[in-house]
């Protein structure tokens, strides 16, 4: 979910975030932007914020001294793979293969049928489908299992003091102490190096907008509680626009004469552009019909703007793809990261 919070989430899963969207499309500026300060006067610098931004000057005491430099995760954020406009697409089977395997499926739906109560209610109340929750959570953690392990302050203020997304992990930075100042304990603040924690891997700040009490004990905990963590990860979907009753995508059949050229998208996408440009322009199902482009499942009325698209290119698997799909890119800026989330809960309901 990251991959929004990132460009500015979320959202490989969690590992992926920072290269994929975006909550991460953008690389930035140079890694070597780091400030003439050292660590420790950085960090002084990162509490000075703090109290400024109403954290308790107790928790900035608890908190800045103890900090260290973490180089193993700056070296995880330098480390992230290139991706330049001109960089060649890799083949999505592959990731397919990787991220919507029968062990995901299988863990998922034993996982969806325990929670099925739960998750029926929060569909309810969201209109956000139990098995897209479900799908989200089985690619970000596997369904709890690698949450990470990084302490959040440390690396958080690590990756600010590097500089390449400074102001982000700053302000990041600064979100971890407030959680604290709600009674967080700092040993629960775990995660991935790049910030994101608990079940659905949310930054800091997102968990202070968005999280959400799923079992209506007062609470918000998405380290450990399996319905807070969903419910909020509905909350995440409702918030960025979810259209009730409406599929994700649907696979499509492309006819022999189908002209490709002439519903190339020539429009440039105000956030992740690679990833967008990927699709068609937009039009209704009708008249994709026309086209020669035919859904090859129901749940799709002849007026719905759909998107057209082929990850692997003519002849392979094909989906016209709808709003809902975009949602998903919300949480994780990557083509493939939707398409698997959108096949896996797909698997999972069937």
């Amino acid at each position: 979910m990251l991959a929004k919070h990132l460009k500015r989430p979320l959202l490989a899963a969690a590992l992926l975030l920072l290269f994929m969207s975006p909550m991460g499309q953008e690389r930035g500026a140079s890694a070597q932007a780091q400030t003439t300060l050292d660590f420790p006067s950085f960090a002084k610098q990162l509490g000075e914020r703090a109290l400024r931004e109403g954290v308790r000057q107790q928790t900035v005491d608890m908190v800045i001294p103890t900090l260290t430099l973490n180089q193993k995760v700056i070296g995880s954020d330098r480390g992230q793979p290139g991706g330049g406009p001109t960089a060649p697409t890799p083949k999505f089977a592959p990731y397919r293969a990787r991220h919507v395997d029968a062990a995901r499926i299988n863990r998922g739906r034993e996982r969806y049928q325990a929670l099925r109560p739960l998750l029926s209610r929060v569909e309810r109340e969201t209109g956000v489908p139990e098995s897209i929750m479900v799908a989200i959570w089985g690619h970000e953690t596997n369904y709890g299992l690698v949450k990470g392990n990084y302490d959040l302050a440390e690396a958080l203020a690590s990756l600010a003091y590097e500089g390449r997304r400074r102001e982000l992990f700053a302000s990041e930075f600064v979100a971890v102490l407030k959680l604290i100042d709600r009674g967080i304990p700092r040993w629960k603040l775990k995660g991935s190096w790049a910030g994101a924690t608990g079940h659905p891997q949310f930054l800091p700040s997102m968990y202070i907008r968005l999280g959400k009490d799923g079992d209506g004990d007062g609470k918000i905990d998405i380290w450990d509680n399996e319905a807070d963590a969903l419910a909020s990860i509905a909350n995440y979907f409702a918030n960025a626009g979810w259209r009730t009753g409406r599929p994700w995508a649907v696979s499509a059949a492309v006819g022999p004469s189908f002209n490709r050229e002439a519903v190339v998208n020539r429009m440039t996408a105000p956030r992740c552009p690679r990833v967008h440009m990927r699709h068609s322009k937009w039009m209704t199902v009708s008249e994709w019909r026309r086209l020669g482009v035919s859904p090859l499942q129901t749940g799709l009325s002849e007026t719905e703007m759909v998107s057209f698209f082929e990850p692997d290119g003519p002849g392979t698997p094909a989906w016209l793809i709808t709003g809902n799909y975009k949602v998903i890119l919300e949480y994780n800026c990557s083509n493939f990261y939707a398409l698997s989330v959108g096949l896996l809960a797909d698997a999972l309901a069937n």
